[in-house]
């Protein structure tokens, strides 16, 4: 049944976040910035300007980018880029199409056809997309790009070396302090961007709405991963200095490279649809700095997507668990490793601090963010009944493996699997980028809707 709806224009409210959090760490540390100059310490005040620019530097090219403002007469706008306050003119500017919306009728520029998730049953549903709402729609996606740039080439950084120089120091400064709650904030943000997007992109032809408490799990999960392995790095840091390049650099060309090894193994092409106007050269620069992106967040938290440079949509569509059972038991392991060494080579600062349970809070605390990871897919994804299998299944399965190791002679019959109302559940069929390569092909629940626009509208974030 096609359920025909007119959509309804929501405030921006990413849009003013992700503005907030760009000034608020910009100006703090520019007042930090001032207060080591007045101290003479030119080392952290280098460090912390280019970790304020160069994410400020980096946003005005996506935004100008992602806009298309260098072939439009638009001397204000990229003027202010310039000054680096790009980010503030189009939060003003979405500010003012939000509230002139509504104002008088419109007409619709395209429909937007979604697969809605309720009570179990697959809805194809149709919005009216008009012209106030698609460009909302640019700007919230163009600003949550920007808040992954911002999270993990300034903020994360940031937060590293400004924890690194409260240690070095031996002391807090307020400023110091206010500076790494918003790196922390921002890092966390951008990080729960990056899973909505995974879903958002994984899932692209069913309506995605996450509720609040699945935006809690993952606050709750992210701010635990990411805290634990920044306090991680910077505390081996602190013990063995020249070490932590190795480990950090060792990191970071690993998930580079990563990609484009899988790229050349699959002998793939690049695409052709990054840029229009892109040459070979310049669509290979665009994809070596989405790569280095990736590869920053993967060094302090999981991206949720991989990249597949040979796609279309440079993303993998299938469900990666694999992979997200390696990632954490493998950052598990490195972080133990990295505090252990740490214990055993800490300097004589540490020895009014209680090591061995401080040692046991980092690992508790790690343990409970991948707690809280297979919470959420357990019971607060929105596209969870569309899993083949879900995290009791797999956990069972485990269970049940071992179980037959011990017992021998015997085969064991695997009991149903587990669902309920508040659970993943099993579906009869699945989607065509969750299915293995011999599977059958499923029905195609759009037919029915014709052929597919592309859809603008996302919900905010």
């Amino acid at each position: 049944m096609l359920v025909v709806n007119h959509s309804r224009i929501l405030p921006p409210f990413s849009v003013v976040l992700a503005t907030l959090l760009y000034c608020a760490e910009f100006v703090s540390a520019s007042v930090l910035c001032a207060m080591y100059s007045k101290s003479d310490d030119t080392i952290w005040m280098g460090l912390t300007i280019t970790f304020m620019l160069v994410p400020a530097v980096l946003i005005q090219m996506a935004l100008t980018f992602i806009h298309r403002d260098l072939g439009r007469d638009r001397p204000l706008v990229l003027f202010l880029h310039l000054l680096l306050l790009g980010p503030v003119i189009r939060c003003f500017e979405a500010l003012v199409v939000y509230y002139k919306a509504g104002k008088r009728e419109e007409p619709y520029v395209t429909i937007s056809r979604k697969i809605s998730l309720k009570k179990g049953q697959n809805t194809p549903m149709e919005w009216e997309i008009g012209h106030s709402e698609r460009k909302l729609a640019e700007h919230r996606n163009a600003f949550k790009r920007t808040a992954v740039i911002q999270a993990f080439l300034g903020s994360t950084p940031q937060l590293t070396l400004q924890l690194y120089a409260t240690i070095q120091e031996k002391y807090v400064v307020s400023a110091r302090l206010t500076l790494m709650i918003i790196t922390l904030i921002s890092v966390t943000y951008g990080a729960v961007v990056c899973s909505v997007l995974a879903i958002q992109i994984r899932y692209d032809d069913y309506k995605v709405r996450v509720r609040p408490p699945a935006y809690l799990c993952m606050i709750v999960w992210r701010v635990l991963e990411i805290a634990t392995r920044v306090t991680v790095l910077v505390l081996f840091s602190t013990a063995l200095t020249y070490w932590v390049i190795p480990v950090g650099l060792g990191n970071l060309l690993l998930f580079f490279f990563f990609p484009w090894v899988q790229f050349w193994v699959r002998k793939g092409s690049l695409p052709e649809n990054v840029e229009k106007n892109f040459s070979k050269l310049g669509t290979t620069v665009v994809l070596c700095m989405v790569t280095f992106l990736y590869a920053c967040i993967n060094v302090f938290c999981w991206s949720a997507v991989q990249l597949d440079l040979a796609h279309r949509e440079l993303i993998e569509k299938k469900q990666p668990w694999g992979r997200l059972a390696a990632y954490y038991c493998g950052r598990f392991v490195e972080n133990f490793v990295l505090i252990t060494l740490w214990y055993f080579y800490k300097s004589d600062f540490y020895e009014y601090v209680c090591a061995p349970l401080l040692v046991v809070q980092l690992l508790v605390c790690y343990s409970l963010a991948v707690l809280f990871m297979l919470l959420f897919h357990q019971f607060f994804h929105p596209c969870r009944r569309l899993f083949k299998y879900n995290v009791h299944d797999c956990l069972h399965c485990v269970c049940c493996h071992t179980a037959k190791g011990g017992e021998t002679g015997r085969q064991a019959v695997p009991p149903l699997s587990y669902s309920t109302a508040a659970t993943m559940v099993l579906v009869p069929e699945e989607p065509l980028e969750l299915l293995g390569p011999s599977n059958a092909q499923p029905p195609d629940i759009t037919s029915q809707l014709g052929e597919r626009e592309t859809a603008i509208v996302e919900d905010a974030a």
